[in-house]
């Protein structure tokens, strides 16, 4: 059934009842059968961004569409609950747009991002390194400064739309001075020196591309810089707080589309002359679902209204992936669980969400890391 949900304006309720019928009736019908193809679904992104539902947290003038981002990840769940793949890849594409519009100058603004926030753009977002994942201070990609250039050499790793975006926002070193050398770039797919490993075979998010980027030698103009020489860290942290409310909007998503399907087949199938709801011990079990997706959506909005207040969220963000993930791997397990052999089999979608939930406990960082990061703030 449709999370029940406050919205605060018209416009804001219109746009979530946009995104749960494209979702029903433009991506549900088709996630199963390219999930099991690994298609990568580049139509679907064309139309979320032909609807204006791509980049829903970004100002008007510059092609986004303006609403505060409790709206965007309302909107991000309706879509997660039908095919993460999806949802992860909007995410990322937000994710990917941030650094250069919060970091940004007026004029690199208003060259690309009408372009990259209309929806006909999609973005990649290059940070972890093979033994740089948790640890992006250590990566090792290197940007040397050549005249009107800088020179790219390295691989980012578990790049999400790897070998099929437009844009690459890549971190890269530009000193030896730990987390202080780190810069950001703007990489335009088709650079040369751009390659891309064969994408990886994962057990889940099947219509999700990850690959491993590599630079070689790989030329981007200078003013392809996204803020100063040494600021790639913090945009790169600042940007994960959002993309971490991204992941635990998607998560929750995922939860809210098992729960609906273990309560529809719970209704149907019958057991000792009733439907299998009415038996206490499944009823208690759907029960602590619905408790579970309703306690990551609350999370996740009430850091989204932190965000849009001005006001700092990071331990809020934090709080909010590690537990909405956590309970999507709960909420799915227990569907699979719900629906008993039917469940393990690809008849239903609860065994493709089980999949799915494992990986949001690891990207936007692990939650052990979010657990370091919520710890932190506590000693502070």
């Amino acid at each position: 059934m449709p999370a029940s949900r406050h919205l605060p304006t018209p416009e804001s309720a219109d746009l979530i009842a946009l995104a749960r019928e494209i979702a029903a009736k433009e991506l549900a019908p088709r996630a199963a059968d390219a999930e099991r193809a690994g298609a990568f679904p580049r139509e679907a992104f064309a139309t979320l961004g032909r609807a204006g539902l791509l980049t829903l947290p970004y100002p008007e003038r510059y092609g986004g569409g303006d609403q505060p981002y409790e709206i965007y990840l309302q909107a991000l769940e309706e879509i997660g609950a039908v095919w993460a793949s999806v949802g992860v890849g909007v995410s990322v594409h937000a994710l990917s747009c941030f650094p250069l519009f919060a970091y940004g100058t007026e004029e690199q603004r208003e060259r690309w991002l009408p372009d990259l926030l209309s929806g006909d753009r999609l973005g990649a977002y290059c940070l972890s390194e093979a033994h740089a994942g948790s640890d992006p201070a250590a990566m090792r990609t290197k940007a040397v400064r050549d005249g009107d250039s800088y020179v790219l050499n390295g691989a980012k790793a578990w790049t999400t739309h790897g070998g099929e975006a437009d844009f690459y926002t890549v971190m890269a070193r530009t000193s030896d001075e730990g987390s202080r050398g780190i810069s950001c770039f703007h990489v335009p797919a088709g650079t040369p020196g751009l390659e891309f490993d064969a994408p990886e075979d994962k057990m889940g998010l099947m219509g999700s591309t990850t690959a491993t980027v590599r630079l070689v030698d790989a030329r981007v103009p200078a003013d392809h810089l996204v803020g100063a020489e040494g600021q790639g860290l913090a945009i790169a942290l600042a940007g994960l707080d959002a993309g971490r409310l991204g992941i635990a909007a998607v998560a929750t998503g995922l939860s809210q589309g098992a729960l609906d399907t273990a309560v529809g087949y719970a209704r149907e199938r019958e057991a000792f002359g009733k439907a299998i709801i009415d038996h206490q011990g499944l009823a208690f079990v759907l029960a602590d679902m619905d408790a579970a997706v309703e306690t990551s959506r609350a999370l996740y909005l009430s850091a989204a209204r932190l965000k849009d207040a001005g006001r700092p969220y990071g331990r809020e963000a934090s709080i909010a992936k590690l537990v909405a993930t956590d309970n999507a791997m709960r909420v799915t397990t227990d569907a699979v669980q719900v629906l008993g052999g039917a469940g393990y089999t690809r008849d239903f979608p609860v065994e493709r969400f089980m999949r799915e939930a494992k990986v949001m406990q690891i990207f936007e960082g692990t939650n052990q890391i979010q657990r370091l990061v919520i710890s932190r703030h506590l000693a502070r």
